[in-house]
């Protein structure tokens, strides 16, 4: 991967240095895959897994790294046009979208759908 892609590992760390989140591994079954989610409301705002290719309809062997991040419907369409960018895995594929951690994807097109994912399910405070 080049110095302009963001791998699993760059991921975490950006959850932690910007939003002060460790990651969660909750399924025994799945030990690889990570949850971030805010420290108030306990809501996810993205998951790290190790999915095989052909669940994703991929071709090819083996896993690929995916990052499951929540996202306006609007902007799902668009992003579906683009290489990198999936359905999403396991997911509401109506407000989560997958992206493929295989370097097909630069730090500038994934780093901000974190930023609004996290703005997403932050709780809102309501108005009198």
């Amino acid at each position: 991967m080049s110095e302009n892609t963001v791998s699993r590992r760059d991921i975490l760390q950006y959850a932690e240095d910007v939003y002060g989140t460790q990651a969660e591994y909750l399924w025994k079954d799945t030990p690889t895959a990570a949850v971030l989610r805010h420290k108030t409301n306990r809501k996810w705002y993205a998951i790290l897994m190790e999915v095989p290719k052909v669940r994703l309809g991929l071709t090819g062997e083996g896993i690929v790294d995916v990052l499951n991040v929540k996202c306006d419907p609007l902007l799902i369409g668009s992003l579906l046009k683009s290489k990198g960018f999936l359905p999403a895995y396991h997911m509401s594929k109506v407000h989560w979208i997958s992206i493929l951690l295989d370097g097909s994807l630069p730090t500038e097109d994934i780093y901000p759908l974190v930023d609004l994912s996290f703005q997403m399910t932050e709780k809102k405070i309501r108005q009198p």
